[in-house]
């Protein structure tokens, strides 16, 4: 799914051993041809991972919901930078994003 200046990629992986389950897998990337500085990169980062941090419950309440009596699974998500403008959204601006595309994911 794409949004504005965010892409997340994500899977829902059938377990063998349900020890993980429940336990979203996350990766936050930027690239290094979007955004050169590695200061800035880091910059990017830590909102996209704060932003998460904050709009985690809504992902687990529909994850336990849609989960419940199935067969154990694994969520693994990827959020993708990639915004290619000279300033950087704001930590409200990457809330509403990931709030929007965890929104539309299809947990199935």
């Amino acid at each position: 799914m794409k949004g504005d200046f965010l892409r997340i990629v994500y899977v829902s992986l059938k377990l063998e051993n349900s020890s993980f389950q429940g336990v979203p897998a996350i990766l936050f990337a930027v690239s290094k041809k979007t955004v050169p500085s590695a200061v800035q990169r880091n910059r990017v980062k830590r909102m996209m991972r704060e932003a998460y941090r904050l709009e985690k419950p809504l992902l687990q309440i529909r994850a336990e919901s849609e989960y419940e009596g199935s067969v154990s699974k694994m969520l693994c998500i990827a959020f993708l930078y990639m915004g290619r403008r000279k300033t950087f959204p704001n930590l409200d601006a990457f809330r509403e994003e990931i709030r929007v595309l965890m929104a539309g994911m299809i947990l199935s």
